[in-house]
């Protein structure tokens, strides 16, 4: 009987999008990889990138239930910011809010990712302004043919949420939808004025690529929305935007070069309540019924690699025009004034940066400089009635130039371990959020201040570090950064004030300001090991920082800055327990942090924990049932001036199935 052929194999082909390959000395700085796997057991980016020691959303309230503008991401507990003080790119394309700096994540689907990388400490080179705390690249999946991602789930509460990667070859499709009746933040004390944090998602985004003659060249566009309850009735918010990206590269042996070209618009509909004693009901308070912004810009690369030495010049610019619309001052049943506030920024700069590879010895080096403008800025308020102006300002335009530099050497000792030792320097310049938009968060007013300059962090590391069988690293840092922009307490409420307008009983008046210096010293620490089947890790990380308000907020000297833990350790086991079946846990540990500048204001230590089980039903797919805050734990998120605290979700169990190819 004849035997039958076996089967033709079939080659998978996958177009990933075109990018230079890093020069390889990002080894010298704090490099933590979050590669696919990982990705899969996390329903939204920002649950899978605060794991990692250091990282942190600016308020402890996950993006399943975060306001947008609070959605700013951080690194190393310096200070965290709404607007964030780390910079999020993809596939080299800022994806920041050019309005507010902070990032919608729910745009950002895990399933979109083939992996993550995230670069602790000041960033210069390609990274430009806005990487202060560090970088966070994101590598966009590569195409294949067919559905290479698949998730879809149901979780309590009127959670449900699907999302898919699908494609053929030069061809990108992803996509990404998700509910939620969501939770009552405020649970002791709890009245009238109080709702649940709704939220109802989208995102679709394609990329389509070719090559010829060796250029390959690929487009992008995306879009998305999110409706959110902020948690008090009448506080609501929506955000929207759309992006475009173009980019052509040449990737060759001895080097190669990449042009980039991209554009993000967003709006943001964020309407806010002031909450009467008891909680017994809300007051409408604002309704900033439109904040329309256009960033764009683009960066330019070439690289040259050698034997041992390899070199890459490059630059970018962005530009930035954004305008908040307002209705406030509600009385008699309606609101009487209107706003408009915006303006335009600015940055550009050049660089260079070069590594030299000696097998044991690893030195990278680079530096640039940043020219920066803000300017175009008004602030036109008037009576809805009459349409008589009631204030009309303007602020002088700024600019000035900005030099940075990053320095570093890495050395093994021997085929497991190695040393290393870094130094830099990073800017970021404020974004129309802070320059220009003022908010309200209950009866919490702050103002903007369009008189804010860029603020400056210098610092300096050391690390060892082993890539054994055990793979582990620890770190000691010190940063200093100079004009911090923070939410500086003005005064208490029951009191009126110029431009501010009257501000009620339990509520404080802040405003952004460059607040002097702040130093933070700090250690990080990881470790993680197999044993067959079970997989250990465990991160921590200890940051000692403190305020010199200096002559500008002399109040803040020897405070701790607002929304910064002093520890964090986080701690995770995988078990394959059968050929089938996975269990894996993740915990977060968080001293206490405060609410406010003033420290008066804390919020107490808390303990999370994730809990994952799966059944694999095929290599590519497998059926889960995930927990998210495993123990019901009371996580404090905030507190208002009158001792009302609000909570991060209690526990959520969601079933879902999973496949990656």
């Amino acid at each position: 009987m004849p035997i039958s052929p076996p089967p033709p194999e079939v080659e998978v082909v996958v177009v990933h999008a075109p990018r230079l390959p890093a020069l390889g000395g990002e080894a010298v700085f704090a490099v933590q990889q979050i590669g696919a796997e990982e990705l899969k057991t996390a329903p939204r980016l920002d649950v899978a990138l605060k794991r990692a020691p250091g990282v942190s959303l600016f308020r402890r309230t996950g993006s399943d239930a975060a306001n947008p503008t609070i959605q700013g991401i951080s690194l190393r507990g310096v200070a965290p910011s709404g607007a964030g003080r780390a910079l999020v790119t993809l596939d080299g394309a800022p994806q920041n809010d050019p309005f507010g700096g902070w990032v919608i994540w729910s745009a950002l689907p895990p399933e979109s990712l083939e992996s993550v990388t995230i670069v602790r400490g000041a960033g210069a080179g390609a990274y430009g302004a806005g990487a202060l705390t560090g970088v966070i690249a994101l590598e966009e999946r590569g195409a294949t043919q067919g559905v290479s991602a698949l998730d879809v789930s149901l979780a309590q509460r009127g959670g449900a949420r699907a999302a898919v990667a699908v494609g053929t070859t030069g061809l990108l499709v992803t996509a990404s939808a998700e509910s939620s009746d969501g939770y009552t933040p405020v649970r002791g004390g709890r009245g009238a004025a109080d709702a649940p944090t709704t939220l109802d998602a989208g995102a679709f985004a394609f990329r389509v690529q070719g090559e010829h003659e060796g250029i390959v060249g690929a487009l992008r566009l995306g879009a998305y929305e999110e409706q959110r309850g902020a948690g008090l009735v009448g506080a609501n918010s929506t955000a929207s935007g759309g992006s475009v990206t173009a980019t052509i590269a040449r990737i060759i042996d001895g080097g190669g070069w990449r042009l980039q070209a991209w554009a993000r618009s967003s709006d943001l509909k964020n309407t806010s309540s002031a909450v009467a004693a008891g909680r017994v009901a809300t007051t409408p308070a604002s309704d900033q019924y439109s904040t329309p912004a256009l960033g764009h810009g683009f960066n330019a690369a070439w690289q040259g690699r050698g034997t041992a030495f390899s070199w890459e010049v490059g630059g970018d610019a962005r530009f930035a025009d954004g305008h908040a619309f307002e209705r406030f001052r509600y009385m008699a049943g309606g609101f009487t004034r209107g706003r408009e506030s915006g303006g335009t920024t600015a940055v550009a700069g050049l660089y260079a940066e070069g590594v030299l590879d000696r097998g044991d010895w690893l030195v990278i080096g680079g530096a640039r400089v940043d020219a920066w403008r803000q300017d175009e800025a008004v602030r036109r308020e008037r009576d809805l009635a009459t349409g008589a102006v009631t204030l009309n300002s303007t602020s002088p335009d700024t600019s000035g130039t900005t030099p940075t530099a990053r320095f570093g050497v890495r050395y093994r000792l021997n085929e497991a371990t190695w040393l290393r030792g870094a130094a830099y320097a990073g800017f970021r310049p404020p974004t129309l959020n802070e320059l220009h938009r003022p908010f309200r968060v209950g009866n919490d007013v702050t103002e903007a201040n369009p008189t804010l300059t860029p603020e400056t962090l210098y610092g300096v590391e050391f690390g060892i570090g082993g890539d054994g069988a055990t793979r582990w690293s620890g770190t000691i840092f010190y940063n200093r950064l100079d004009d911090p922009i923070t939410n500086v307490t003005v005064g208490p409420g029951g009191m009126a004030y110029p431009v501010a307008g009257f501000i009620p009983v339990g509520g404080v008046l802040r405003q952004r300001r460059n607040a002097g210096q702040i130093k933070a010293w700090g250690l990080e620490a990881d470790i993680s090991r197999t044993f067959g089947g079970l997989t250990l890790m465990g991160a921590a990380s200890a940051t000692k920082a403190e305020v010199d308000g200096g002559g500008a907020s002399p109040q803040l000297t020897g405070k701790r800055p607002a929304q910064t833990p002093e520890y964090t350790v986080t701690a995770g086991v995988d078990w394959k327990a059968t050929e089938r079946l996975t269990l894996s846990a993740n915990a977060r540990f968080e001293s206490q942090r405060f609410e406010d500048d003033l420290n008066s204001r804390k919020l107490g230590a808390s303990v999370g924990v994730d809990a994952r089980a799966t059944w694999r039903l095929t290599p590519d797919s497998e059926l889960y049932l995930a927990a998210e805050n495993l123990t019901d734990a009371r996580i404090e998120v905030g507190e208002t001036g009158d001792g009302t605290e609000s909570f991060a979700a209690p526990r959520t169990l969601r079933i879902g199935f999973s496949l990656r190819r």
